[in-house]
């Protein structure tokens, strides 16, 4: 068995790579980690961590905030965790087909203080729209001001822009504005890991000693969770990350898939452009990830399945993976025909 907290070169590696070589929390030993069973299982040991012990004892009222729209787990997570208030605030604007930053603040500036905000770093899951570093400047001085909680959800690092400090920069933000903080780390997308499971929960305290009480509270929690986790991925991981020419490698190879959703994002729009498609497209090149938010509405998207063979949420999310230069024109002709046929 691993112990039960994990591969403890993999979690020291997942945080390293998380807030960054230079980072003055790893310096000052006040970041822990814990192995876990996916981006899920990382989210769901930081939940039942917060239940217990934040905002005073076995708090089940903390309001938790997840982003409208988000990734449907989220609020399952914190509900099964046990908190009985999960709110949403606003996040996407579909008129402008962005993001609703002013609605986002004014929602941070009337939650209840200590409420717990969850926030996407990056590749926003399901909408590809990031705020930029000056809105996470605005985000975070409100969040300090209210004294709210930072519970970031990482799946996507590298991934997004093809830069893994590009990618961690709002996390690395708040962490230097002195915020203590969760992020869960997801290492389905970026290894390719998907069934193996591969998670961990970065914790940063406000000191050693904390971070310590933290971590061993987390260890109850994970010992009647899941005992300890699997090591096969978490060694794949961990063996990449410590290795300077295979970290090197790894880096090129996701720079290298990133690259091709840019493109395949930046050719979706160019053919949608020069086919007169009614409406704008710059969101599709303006959004980042594996998600897109086409702005087709519901009747459009079953058109989209039903006469044209191509799946995306009722939501109008596409995943941009599945483009590729053999099918890109006939998925921009078919959104052509379902924008103009269909109202």
């Amino acid at each position: 068995y691993l112990p039960i907290l994990g591969l403890p070169e993999f979690r020291a590696n997942a945080s390293r790579i998380a807030l960054g070589d230079d980072s003055p929390a790893i310096k000052e030993n006040r970041v822990g980690s814990v192995q876990s069973l996916g981006g899920t299982g990382a989210l769901r040991i930081g939940a039942e961590f917060l239940r217990r012990w934040y905002n005073g004892n076995n708090n089940t009222a903390t309001p938790v905030y997840v982003s409208a729209p988000s990734w449907e787990n989220h609020n399952s997570v914190f509900m099964d965790a046990g908190f009985k208030d999960i709110r949403t605030y606003h996040y996407w604007d579909a008129a402008k087909r962005g993001l609703d930053l002013q609605g986002l603040l004014n929602d941070m500036e009337h939650a209840p203080e200590f409420s717990i905000f969850i926030l996407h770093a990056c590749a926003h899951n399901p909408t590809g729209t990031d705020p930029t570093p000056e809105q996470w400047k605005q985000i975070a001085a409100v969040m300090k001001r209210r004294s709210l909680f930072p519970f970031f959800d990482s799946a996507y690092q590298g991934f997004a822009s093809g830069s893994l400090d590009k990618d961690a920069w709002a996390v690395r933000y708040f962490v230097s504005e002195g915020f203590e903080l969760f992020c869960a780390q997801s290492f389905s997308k970026n290894f390719g890991l998907y069934n193996e499971r591969v998670g961990n929960l970065t914790v940063v305290g406000k000191d050693a000693d904390n971070v310590q009480r933290v971590l061993s509270q987390m260890e109850k929690i994970v010992r009647t969770t899941w005992s300890n986790p699997p090591s096969q991925g978490a060694r794949i991981v961990a063996t990449t990350l410590s290795s300077p020419q295979l970290f090197d490698e790894w880096k090129g190879n996701v720079k290298t898939m990133a690259d091709r959703v840019l493109l395949m994002r930046s050719e979706l729009r160019s053919r949608l452009e020069a086919l007169g498609t009614p409406g704008t497209w710059n969101h599709i090149t303006e959004q980042i990830g594996m998600f897109s938010f086409t702005g087709l509405n519901p009747k459009q998207v079953e058109y989209m399945v039903k006469e044209k063979h191509i799946y995306l949420m009722a939501s109008g999310r596409i995943n941009m993976c599945g483009l590729t230069t053999k099918n890109l024109d006939y998925v921009a002709k078919s959104i052509h025909e379902a924008v103009t046929k269909i109202q």
